[in-house]
């Protein structure tokens, strides 16, 4: 249901209380566009950015998920409350199954001090790194001292919804080629955290090690040397050393004036995607109306203009 005209200040005034149900309220009609969600999320903008966000990226099947389980856990532990963002590669109007290792990170559902939010990535990129953007602005103007994001994989997307967080974690197994496939997909240079999951496994020592031969001689990011765990994320080996590294990064980030610079990255992302989203949404609207902009489509479709020549022409006439 839309907020009525009134609300989204009394929303905004809940949320930031702590409200769960009017935070995943608020949560749904971001998804669905509801312009008076936007100004609720307008309300709170200037009560986040204090969470520490953490992405967590890494290819299906390395135990995201039950690492994301564990750190929760591992922060609870300390007093913490948590927020997680987890981007599910299933299509949500296909009626799959639900992930196991998802299933198992509903045990902290009844506590109040978590809030877990699932995407469906719909086949979308823009939009869900805009429903990403706007779940991580609620969770941390909700008082959450961690937000988790994880993502489907790492492909466009999670790389770039990875980036824009404080702290990286590339999350890779053994046996699944990925030494050969981090270089490949290029998060070699967007981790802060490499972690070698299910480490128990053989490989794991090789993984490690072609790990650390692509990372000597990588730049410290931020005044920070790129450093390598290994966990066992089912038996929760390894995660308290990832969880107290996660920490150290932090106070790295801090010590070194670094803090503030990440936290801009994320609001300067979310920005850049809402203005990509708008200009092709008016892109495609204007390409269905007859006129000049469908005589362009046309003529790239008739191959009378190539893609470059045809985009340089339709910048000027919307930017001028």
């Amino acid at each position: 249901m839309a907020y009525s005209m009134a609300s989204p200040l009394k929303i905004a005034g809940l949320v930031l209380a702590g409200d769960i149900r009017a935070a995943a309220r608020l949560m749904r009609n971001l998804d669905d566009g509801d312009p008076a969600a936007r100004r609720v999320l307008q309300a709170l903008y200037a009560k986040s950015g204090h969470a520490h966000v953490v992405g967590v990226t890494g290819p299906p099947g390395s135990g995201k998920s039950t690492l994301v389980d564990r750190l929760i856990a591992a922060c609870r532990a300390k007093g913490g409350s948590v927020g997680v963002v987890a981007v599910d590669p299933t299509s949500p109007f296909s009626g799959g199954a639900v992930l196991g290792d998802r299933i198992r990170m509903q045990r902290h559902a009844g506590d109040p001090e978590v809030f877990i939010r699932s995407l469906g990535t719909r086949g979308s990129l823009g939009g869900l790194s805009r429903s990403v953007f706007d779940t991580v602005t609620v969770l941390d103007a909700m008082g959450k001292d961690l937000v988790l994001v994880e993502t489907a994989g790492v492909g466009q997307d999670g790389v770039k919804v990875a980036g824009a967080a404080h702290t990286v974690l590339v999350v890779l197994s053994p046996g699944m080629g990925d030494d050969i496939q981090a270089i490949k997909a290029g998060v070699l240079e967007i981790g802060d955290i490499y972690v070698v999951n299910k480490a128990d496994k053989d490989g794991a020592d090789t993984l490690e090690r072609s790990l650390r031969l692509g990372l000597e001689g990588a730049a410290p990011r931020d005044g920070w040397e790129r450093v390598v765990v290994r966990t066992e994320a089912r038996s929760g080996k390894g995660v308290d050393e990832l969880s107290e590294t996660i920490l150290r990064h932090r106070r790295r980030l801090e010590s070194a004036g670094a803090w503030e610079r990440r936290s801009g990255v994320f609001p300067k992302a979310a920005f850049l995607e809402l203005v990509e989203d708008g200009l092709r949404r008016r892109l495609e609207g204007l390409m269905r109306r007859p006129g000049p902009w469908k005589k362009r489509v046309n003529d790239l479709t008739g191959r009378r203009t190539d893609p470059g020549t045809a985009a340089k022409a339709a910048l000027k006439d919307l930017l001028g």
